[in-house]
């Protein structure tokens, strides 16, 4: 009798040890702490966090003392925590830009901005397309998973591509319907005509298919322009440009080949589409650009876990650390504070740092924090990473993302980027519920949020990734918040008012954090590393990542 008292209360203190340490570790997550570094990181002394501005230095330097004090390692083999990141700035002179089409009826000159937005794909200054063919390849979609290959095996080296944009909607079966995958983004189809030696690449624009008017594309390719800054010789067989055309211009365009636009829309939503040459239409493309060289910095941090085996896999939490900097006044006020967006996502991480740092014995896998630059230039801190990386994406078993937190109050529910399609995902789910959370898959689906942040370059490259968006469901708010928050958080977006404000309340916040603390904790101690779900679109990426640190291990 005593002996079995003996080893029951031998258990029990086992038991309250356990717990003991995380919920110590998930005490130091606190709203006021979160309140901190956004209130340093926002502030009109941080300039709005562009690249290569001092607003960026301030914030770099102010990441890397967090890291100190918590006793973050330094993430970079090198003994550093800053992994440069090259950046290209490209101009387009618009008054040179020129596109002109010949068919049997005559010759057709499209005006820029207003009908046609054009520009380099292979970092030219010149560039002269002259009498080009023009191939229609539909959605220009390869997906083994779905049995479905627009190309056909047609050789396209040396012609124009001429693609539909989105993908496939309906069949809920067959690339998840309305929701659109990354086969329907822009960025896929100018990546297959790179991939396939196409001499350029033209996307059509359609209100519904891009899901924004025309005058966002011209606005958003109009302006100065940022890509990676690519390795010598990488850019060889790359296409000349890459372009949109109006919907009217499209008509024309097709027209001038004896084709409906309408028709030929229509006929890339059949497995069956064989690629459309636009018989008897030659194109011509002269585009003048300058160029100029900038630079911003990835800051890597890791804690290390403790387990001999599995101390080299690593769970990635990710945040970006820059805004939009100083633009033109409004009312006075030029400075894009960035408060929301993403200010909190990084002091998040911060926050989440202190409470691994605190467990760190308990650690079976490693932590490795990226605090990535240039997201609003098109994700291009974490597309660096992704291609760069300070550690094999193999040994990767997840990544969280932090954009755009939980910051005006607690909620009943959670919105989930990227529900169900990884096991990390339902980790993250029955961790939620367990605290009494209800979590929702993607509220607007045909947005294609899964791939306008920084989660999307780890999804890339095989990293099962997450990114967990605010609820809806208030506690202790009046009657109609949740669409005074909508209403806020869109005058807020991408300008200046994006600060603090009398709506900020981060208890929300703090509960998230609490929730991807055990989470993460879970994933992190978990025998096995997280999966995508069989036929998910990035499950290839996966497998192949995989196989390589096997066959190299």
């Amino acid at each position: 009798m005593f002996r079995g008292l003996y080893f029951l209360l031998i258990s029990s203190v086992v038991i309250s040890s356990c717990s003991n340490w995380q919920d110590q570790g998930a005490a130091l997550i606190s709203k006021e702490t979160v309140l901190k570094h956004v209130e340093v990181l926002s502030s009109d002394e941080f300039e709005g966090r562009a690249p290569a501005t001092r607003g960026e230095d301030l914030t770099v330097e102010y990441i890397l003392n967090e890291f100190e004090r918590i006793g973050v390692e330094p993430g970079l083999e090198d003994g550093s925590y800053t992994q440069e990141v090259p950046l290209l700035a490209m101009n387009v002179n618009r008054d040179a830009a020129s596109f002109t089409y010949s068919s049997p009826d005559g010759r057709k000159s499209l005006e820029y901005y207003r009908e046609f937005m054009a520009w380099p794909s292979n970092e030219e200054e010149r560039i002269r397309v002259r009498n080009a063919e023009l191939l229609y390849v539909g959605y220009g979609i390869e997906a083994p998973e779905f049995n479905w290959d627009d190309f056909k095996g047609v050789d396209v080296k040396g012609k124009v591509l001429v693609f539909k944009n989105s993908d496939p909607e309906y069949d809920p079966e067959l690339f998840a319907g309305e929701a659109r995958l990354y086969y329907g983004r822009w960025s896929y189809k100018f990546e297959k005509a790179f991939e396939k030696g196409a001499l350029g690449a033209i996307i059509v624009h359609t209100t519904p298919t891009a899901g924004y008017p025309w005058l966002v594309v011209a606005n958003s390719w109009g302006r100065q322009r940022f890509t990676l800054k690519s390795a010598p010789g990488t850019m060889e067989n790359a296409p000349a440009f890459n372009a949109w055309l109006t919907t009217n211009s499209s008509q024309e365009l097709f027209a001038a080949a004896g084709l409906n636009l309408g028709e030929q829309l229509a006929a890339a939503d059949s497995p069956d589409f064989q690629p459309v040459p636009l018989t008897g239409v030659r194109i011509n493309v002269s585009l003048d650009a300058t160029y100029g060289d900038l630079g911003t910095r990835n800051v890597v941090g890791k804690i290390s876990g403790t387990d001999p085996k599995l101390k080299d896999e690593y769970l990635v939490l990710t945040a970006h650390h820059d805004h939009l900097g100083v633009t033109m006044p409004v009312q006075g006020d030029s400075i894009n504070n960035g408060a929301h967006d993403d200010a909190a996502g990084v002091a998040g991480v911060l926050n989440l740092a202190e409470s691994f740092k605190a467990v760190q014995p308990n650690l079976k896998r490693s932590v490795l924090l990226l605090i990535v630059g240039a997201e609003e230039m098109g994700l291009l801190g974490s597309k660096y990473w992704a291609e760069n990386p300070t550690e094999d994406p193999a040994t990767v078993t997840g990544n969280l993302n932090l954009d755009g937190s939980q910051v005006y109050g607690p909620t009943r529910d959670m919105e989930l980027i990227g529900y169900g399609r990884n096991t990390f995902s339902d980790v993250l789910v029955k961790v939620a519920e367990q605290h009494g959370r209800t979590v929702l898959p993607d509220q607007a689906p045909a947005q294609g949020l899964f791939y306008r942040s920084d989660h999307f370059s780890m999804a890339k490259v095989g990293i099962p990734a997450l990114f967990p968006g605010g609820g809806s469901d208030y506690i202790g708010k009046p009657e109609g918040y949740a669409a005074i928050v909508d209403s806020v958080q869109a005058a807020n977006y991408h300008n200046v008012n994006d600060e603090i404000n009398e709506y900020w309340d981060l208890q929300g916040m703090e509960n998230d954090l609490k929730i991807f603390f055990d989470a993460s904790l879970e994933v992190l101690n978990a025998p096995g590393m997280m999966e995508w779900k069989p036929g998910d679109e990035f499950e290839a990426a996966r497998k192949a990542s995989l196989e390589r640190r096997s066959a190299n291990p």
